[in-house]
């Protein structure tokens, strides 16, 4: 039965073994729409067992066996990756189609995407809102032009969508970015795990392009999650002592939130790759960071909340940018943060494109209670400050099943008493 709420603690404050991290949610969505436009060409191993992956995979198999005559409803849930990937996918896709998902979702504008398909042909009709889901989609696009303009600083999951199906089209696409590009890294890895399975490109200035091609025979290999491996990071620096291994992470990964080693040298946390893996320890001080007190989430923002609660628990009067993305996302992130931290004392102040930490009010409830708002990342993120609180309370803990299904199970073989 689900769980309304746990109480978390950590008599030990001490982390130490190997943590097995399941596949990134990111890479894993990707490779499912290649390897369902892969004509059979394309096999995946390690695919996440987050929520969302499993959402999209069943989503896909039922979209393979639906009857191309009458309409098909799939209804993605609050997957967010799931709704932004089928939209594309479905509008190249022959069938008729009803896309549809929580009430949070219908909140979550989609009329950037809809529209730069609708320009290349797509017929994709808004049943409710205009410029939000649900969808009603007739697939099979006859295309009407080669080229479309998307601005780059909404979410990167919109241009991934346009160019995971570009290969589909039968002109090809050429993609022009309009404007400064958020989440750069999300985009490369694209980008990348297309080239793995042989569709080249060709990105010059602010322009990609994609001819129509067909996936080659290959076998896409997932790497573990690095957004999951930063909630470890936030929790070694706020132990009193901590070892921790975490198998197959690269030195040179296809994930942006790979930079959370490099963020969280300045909190205390050395890394280091070796034996296939990487090893993430609790050191005795922290690293200045370049160009004042100011961090840039831009290229990383599923970072944001992570490094936010960790600055706090710190107290770190530090300054963010790079946020903008977030107040769109499974909750309006900024303001979820702003009230979960004023619990604790914690202001987070808006300041044009600036958020600014102001620590010196952080206090211990006798009793903290965390909400999640229907969002995994608020759970995770503040789970770390157990090693602190004592006894904290955070409510609707299921929430994780999105992109970490593992993650309390994991807290307990670390120590961690749930109750």
């Amino acid at each position: 039965m689900a769980s309304r709420a746990i109480t978390l603690s950590h008599p030990a404050k001490s982390l130490g073994g190997t943590v097995q991290l399941t596949g990134s949610k990111s890479e894993s969505n990707r490779a499912l729409i290649i390897e369902a436009l892969g004509r059979g060409n394309v096999t995946i191993e390690n695919l996440s067992e987050a929520a969302d992956t499993v959402t999209l995979q069943q989503a896909l198999a039922h979209v393979a066996t639906a009857p191309r005559d009458s309409q098909t409803l799939i209804d993605i849930g609050p997957a967010g990756t799931a709704m932004r990937f089928l939209t594309a996918y479905l509008a190249v896709t022959g069938g008729r189609y009803y896309l549809t998902g929580s009430e949070r979702m219908k909140q979550r504008p989609i009329g950037i995407l809809v529209e730069a398909l609708k320009a290349l042909g797509a017929d994709i009709t808004y049943t409710g809102q205009s410029g939000y889901p649900p969808l009603a989609i007739q697939g099979g696009l006859t295309q009407a032009a080669q080229t479309v303009r998307i601005k780059g600083n909404i979410s990167s999951q919109y241009l991934s969508a346009l160019l995971l199906i570009a290969s589909a089209l039968p002109q090809g696409l050429e993609l022009q970015i309009d404007g400064e590009l958020t989440s750069r890294p999300y985009l490369t890895m694209t980008l990348d795990m297309l080239a793995e399975a042989g569709i080249s490109h060709r990105w010059t200035g602010d322009t990609i392009s994609i001819a129509p091609q067909v996936a080659a025979p290959c076998r896409l290999i997932i790497e573990p999650d690095w957004s999951a491996a930063s909630y470890w990071y936030a929790m070694v620096a706020l132990a009193e002592k901590a070892d921790l291994f975490l198998p197959n992470l690269k030195k040179h990964s296809l994930q942006g939130d790979a930079a959370i080693a490099t963020i969280m040298a300045h909190f205390g946390v050395v890394s280091s790759f070796e034996n296939g893996g990487l090893r993430i320890q609790k050191a005795s001080s922290n690293t200045p960071i370049q160009g004042g007190e100011l961090l840039d989430f831009t290229e990383c923002p599923d970072l944001a909340q992570t490094v936010i609660v960790c600055a706090a628990a710190q107290r770190r009067d530090l300054s963010f940018t790079g946020l903008h993305t977030l107040k769109i996302k499974e909750t309006d992130r900024v303001a979820a943060l702003q009230c979960e931290l004023g619990k604790i004392g914690i202001q987070l102040t808006e300041d044009g494109s600036i958020y600014h930490l102001r620590t010196e009010g952080l206090f211990r409830p006798g009793h903290l209670v965390i909400d999640t708002y229907e969002d995994h990342r608020m759970a995770m993120a503040f789970a770390p400050l157990a090693l602190l609180f004592n006894g904290m309370q955070i409510n609707e803990p299921d929430v994780v099943e999105k992109s970490y299904p593992d993650f309390w199970k994991h807290l307990k073989q670390q120590g961690f008493v749930i109750s």
